[in-house]
């Protein structure tokens, strides 16, 4: 009988694969294959590339292991073609097959590249998550709108997590109102757990040192799990020594604590190192031992069950067109600080100076900050949604972009979000140490000293007052605008287009 290819992406290293189940073992041949095409589709940071084809390797070392023949292409193989569809044609020609068996990509570039292959290639259900497509278009039909909040708590019914007799453990459904504490500097706080590169990560690290060279990003130190037993010590730890006051602290940033008490956990559940029903289980668990408070609990597992999940289907429910949203037509160029240019905002120094050295930062930093001053700046959202794609370890378009295009730039027209996720520096001075070191101040307005965020935001809602001001949830906001007297409106519009002008010629701001 004819073997058929098996192909296994970067992100599906998953020994539950639905593509790996539908196989058989003594018979099929897994393709796996590190390309030019997947590396260079957006400026990926040297960590991403490094952390995906490390794990890569030490993944179909154990395919191999556990019996399966692996056609593997390496970045640097003489006979790679560069694209996954060009490695699945060379392997159909060397294996003499015709038929591919693959695990549906979280991309839609790459579902349509696979459609239009001269194989056969059969697509099935990732069936890694915990709603299927088809479950998410069911509760979304015939909606209004599309709240994430209902749709959590029927994930919270379907998977039983934190509930008590059919009713939430508690009584609520959600604590976000306890966690919204500001964080203080505390040198006892673990970190996420860290890794040392073994052999063939190192090999890895200096093959990304030598072709990405000029890539945004620091590559070293490399400290990220690459192997599913390491990631599996990386949730134990942060059960233990972090999730205590993940709750509480989950919105706080800290100048030069890239961390806090988040888990680090996305890059590995993304790359398919780890199951969300493991992990919330493992959660859960701590909370049931009474190592956990109740919001601590129930916030992280909101943020895999409910958010996660959620952002996956409005992807694949919204089409291959869903980044090309641009509702509120910003276009300006995304200014070089983004790319490690000079800044005197210390906020955005910070997100993005950690973002450079560790390809992270946590959902505040990504909203709040950098997104929040996009959004306000009028930046052309597809830019926003490249770069967000480009410098995060755990970034795939399918993730990526709901939170980019709806939730942080509202380009999709409020799908998403009911309302912009807009703020002044108030709020980043509320949860942050920023403001103590920054170049302007939070306190003042208006004039060439001001934090910019303040001008910023009444610019936004200034020119946006015609779609926004009939929002329910910000009337309040526009009757407060329009209570300044207009020479005090005038004064704000002014220092916001002088601050605007500076960007776009060029000048540190």
């Amino acid at each position: 009988m004819t073997a058929r290819l098996v192909l296994v992406l970067g992100d599906q290293l998953s020994e539950g694969l639905s593509a790996l189940a539908a196989a058989d073992k003594a018979r099929d041949v897994v393709v796996m294959a590190e390309v030019t095409d997947e590396t260079g589709y957006v400026p990926h940071h040297p960590k991403k590339i490094a952390l995906v084809l490390s794990a890569m390797r030490h993944f179909a070392a154990s395919l191999r292991d556990d019996g399966w023949t692996v056609a593997y292409s390496q970045l640097n193989d003489g006979k790679n073609s560069g694209s996954i569809t060009g490695e699945l044609l060379r392997r159909a020609q060397e294996y003499d097959t015709s038929e591919v068996i693959a695990t549906r990509p979280g991309e839609w570039r790459l579902i349509e590249a696979l459609d239009e292959m001269p194989l056969t290639v059969r697509q099935l259900a990732d069936d890694r998550f915990i709603a299927t497509l088809d479950e998410f278009d069911g509760w979304a039909k015939g909606r209004k709108e599309l709240r994430m909040e209902y749709f959590y708590r029927d994930m919270r019914r379907k998977t039983g997590l934190m509930m008590e007799d059919g009713a939430p453990a508690g009584g609520k459904w959600n604590y976000d109102h306890d966690n919204r504490k500001p964080a203080e500097a505390d040198m006892l706080r673990s970190a996420p757990m860290q890794f040392t590169p073994d052999e063939i990560t190192e090999e890895v690290l200096s093959l990304v040192e030598r072709r990405f060279d000029n890539n945004f990003g620091t590559l070293r130190p490399f400290h990220f799990a690459v192997t599913r037993g390491q990631a599996l010590r990386a949730l134990d730890h942060f059960v233990k020594h972090l999730l205590e006051g993940f709750g509480d602290y989950q919105d706080a940033m800290l100048t030069g604590d890239p961390f806090v008490n988040h888990s680090l956990l996305s890059p590995y559940l993304n790359l398919g190192l780890l199951g969300p029903l493991e992990v919330c289980r493992r959660v859960e668990q701590a909370w049931k031992e009474g190592a956990a408070p109740i919001n601590a609990a129930e916030g992280y597992i909101r943020q895999i069950i409910g958010w996660r999940e959620y952002v996956r289907g409005i992807y694949f429910r919204e089409g291959p067109d869903y980044t090309a949203r641009n509702i509120l037509r910003h276009d300006r160029k995304l200014p070089w600080m983004y790319w490690g240019g000079e800044t005197k905002m210390a906020c955005m120094a910070d997100a993005i100076g950690q973002t450079r050295d560790e390809g992270y930062a946590h959902h505040i930093q990504r909203l709040m900050v950098t997104g929040n001053f996009a959004l306000l700046a009028g930046i052309d959202p597809a830019q926003v949604h490249e770069w967000y794609l480009s410098v995060y370890v755990d970034a795939y378009e399918w993730v990526e972009a709901p939170n980019v295009i709806g939730m942080s730039q509202w380009a999709d027209g409020g799908i998403i979000a009911s309302k912009p996720y807009v703020s002044s520096g108030n709020y980043i001075n509320k949860m942050s140490d920023y403001c103590k070191g920054c170049g302007y101040s939070v306190k003042q307005k208006t004039g060439a000293g001001s934090c910019p965020f303040n001008t910023l935001y009444w610019q936004f809602l200034d020119r946006h007052r015609q779609r926004f001001e009939g929002n329910h949830r910000m009337g309040m906001v526009f009757r407060t605008w329009d209570k300044m007297d207009a020479e005090r409106r005038a004064e704000v519009l002014e220092t916001a287009e002088a601050f605007l002008a500076r960007m776009d010629a060029g000048q540190v701001v």
